[in-house]
């Protein structure tokens, strides 16, 4: 190698350290960042199959990700990304979101991995997705955020596990169509939710408007309802997903009646208009009130009047939900109630 070569590859290297900022690219394809550096500097500087690898500590930014293939990784818990002090700058920021994953132009963004990180007291979101295809989100926490902790709409193939949302506004994890408009339930072509837990919210887990996925082996406790599956009158509806070895317990907070919802407490497992689900094989105890949807299993005609068809609630352990273990308000429909260990059901007969 000449004299010249070496020069010009030096020059190269320093001015690729400078695109990056206070960012360090300490091999390739991996950019470490620590508190009081950038995070957003490193994933704009980083390309499909970098790692933006964040040490322990407090980032007081927002962080917005729209190229396939990168992953954003911290280093626990303790790596906490909190709203940056003054003004919001940045489409996330804007939003009043911890960390986004977008898609552009119509286009799915792919392959985009979250890991092993805090996100914390955001105004709207800890982590929002929109237009993704293949997002794994794994040991995240979203905590005290203003809405929601971990939410995506129009989305497929994700993997949300090893999630621990708590206290978030108004659920914990959200899985939906379009949060903003009407529309038919989307296909997630797979998505799963497993190994999580969601506490304190409004709601555990909200499924609005999808179809196809799995939810199984969560806990989910402490909040007004814990699993929640809204379907409406547009078509198809929600439905076709499998709820399973999840224990959904002591769902006991109080919320109040919304233009949309009536009051909410003490609901376990609620569905709304949704068809073809299998509810199975899941423990759930002492969810208890004296509202509309409180219950163990709870089939709620939607909000428009849609009812509830085609779906199987069996092998559910369930004690202790009151005023039912079972509770279908439903009539004429053709779901399914078979081997069920509970002792009380609205109607009788079911358990």
């Amino acid at each position: 190698m000449t004299k010249l070569q070496v020069t010009a590859i030096a020059c190269a290297a320093v001015a690729f350290a400078s695109a990056v900022g206070a960012a360090n690219s300490s091999s390739p394809g991996r950019y470490e960042v620590r508190p009081g550096e950038s995070i957003q500097k490193a994933v704009d500087a980083a390309r499909a199959g970098d790692t933006i690898a964040l040490a322990p500590g407090t980032y007081r930014e927002s962080v917005s990700l729209t190229k396939p293939g990168i992953t954003l990784e911290g280093a626990g818990p303790r790596t906490v990304i909190s709203p940056p002090a003054g003004s919001a700058q940045g489409a996330c920021a804007g939003l009043g979101d911890g960390v986004c994953v977008l898609g552009t132009g119509g286009t799915a963004v792919k392959d985009v991995r979250v890991r092993a990180l805090t996100v914390s007291g955001f105004k709207k979101n800890g982590v929002w997705a929109s237009g993704t295809d293949g997002l794994v989100l794994d040991g995240v926490v979203a905590e005290k955020n203003g809405v929601w902790g971990v939410a995506q709409e129009r989305s497929t193939h994700s993997l949300i596990t090893h999630v621990n949302a708590r206290d978030n506004g108004s659920a914990g994890v959200v899985v939906a169509n379009y949060v903003d408009q009407e529309g038919g339930a989307t296909d997630t072509h797979g998505t799963v939710i497993e190994h999580s837990t969601a506490t304190g919210s409004a709601s555990g887990f909200t499924l609005r408007r999808v179809r196809n996925l799995s939810v199984h082996d969560n806990d989910i406790s402490a909040n007004c309802a814990g699993v929640y599956v809204v379907g409406d009158e547009t078509k198809p509806l929600a439905g076709a997903m499998t709820i399973s070895r999840n224990r959904v317990h002591d769902n006991n907070k109080s919320c109040a009646a919304t233009t949309r919802l009536p009051a909410v407490q003490g609901a376990g497992i609620v569905l709304t208009g949704a068809e073809d689900t299998r509810v199975q094989n899941n423990t759930i105890s002492g969810n208890a009130g004296n509202t509309p949807m409180s219950g163990g299993v709870v089939l709620f005609k939607s909000f428009v009047g849609v009812h509830n068809n085609g779906n199987t609630i069996t092998g559910n352990l369930m004690e202790r939900n009151k005023p039912a273990d079972i509770a279908d308000q439903e009539t004429g429909t053709t779901n399914t109630f078979d081997g069920n260990r509970c002792s009380a059901s609205q109607p009788t007969g079911l358990c």
